[in-house]
């Protein structure tokens, strides 16, 4: 598994747990930075996990807001907390991350779908980001 990919795990049990607990992000971001630092071996998918949300930090209103554009009368509120995280972490790939074909990232969150939430997420979550990278 690659480094990245590492990192996306990372980034979406930071915004998952973040969501579920009612938590600011950059509160479990920071616990998640103190975890890092005492896991050295864990430094390189550590980085893209910031970036990652840090990322999702500073768009959230506009990836939100693509997201719920795009998702055909599914409200934020209404999708599961994982796909929310997953459309969060690959629509910022897809729109603020040019080091990341958009292809790649689509791909990546459809297969954390099918790893971490329904049976239906991995072509919803598709969906929605095709959507997205259609339009930018």
């Amino acid at each position: 598994m690659s480094a990245r990919t590492k990192a996306r795990k990372r980034a979406l049990d930071i915004l998952f747990q973040a969501d579920v607990r009612g938590e600011e992000l950059p509160i479990m971001l920071a616990t998640e930075a103190k975890r890092a630092a005492s896991e050295p071996d864990r430094q390189a998918s550590w980085l893209y996990a910031r970036d990652i949300v840090d990322g999702v930090i500073d768009n959230r209103d506009a990836i939100d807001e693509q997201i719920t554009t795009f998702s055909k009368d599914w409200s934020l509120q209404r999708m599961p907390a994982v796909d929310r995280a997953l459309l969060r972490i690959g629509a910022w790939e897809i729109l603020y991350n040019d080091e990341v074909p958009t292809a790649v990232a689509i791909d990546e969150a459809v297969e954390l779908a099918k790893e971490f939430s329904t049976d239906d997420s991995a072509s919803f979550v598709h969906g929605v980001l095709a959507r997205i990278a259609r339009s930018s």
